[in-house]
């Protein structure tokens, strides 16, 4: 069996060393980005299993990277957890209008994110 791989789109460089810290410990293949543009090229070329994705970043912003990857047919597939800040308004509702399969408000738990990753990569779907 592959190692599954997990992309993390995010432009806070703490986030992105610690989230990647935790999920290699837990056996995953992890890739990053630090703007839009290279995380929608990198879902596009990588094609991960999973994608942790900032909703606030540079170039263009989450919400368009997860829209344009959600109406890629060959990327559709692909399961994304959306990164918000605690400032921002996101609901369940608004994560799935964007095609999302889950969201998490910065800062979070990282055992919860743990949980949720475990969880969409096992079962699938979880909102």
């Amino acid at each position: 069996m592959h190692k599954k791989k997990i992309l993390i789109v995010d432009d806070e460089p703490d986030i992105l060393k610690l989230t990647s810290l935790r999920l290699r410990k837990l056996g995953y293949d992890v890739l990053t980005a630090v703007n839009g543009q290279e995380g929608l090229e990198s879902i596009r070329v990588e094609k991960p299993d999973l994608v942790l994705l900032d909703l606030i970043l540079p170039i263009m912003s989450g919400a368009d990277v997860c829209r344009k990857t959600k109406n890629d047919e060959k990327l559709e597939h692909i399961p994304i957890i959306l990164f918000t800040a605690s400032c921002d308004t996101i609901t369940a509702e608004k994560a799935k209008i964007l095609g999302a399969e889950d969201y998490m408000v910065k800062p979070f738990n990282p055992k919860e994110l743990m949980n949720k990753v475990e969880r969409i990569l096992t079962e699938g779907v979880v909102l």
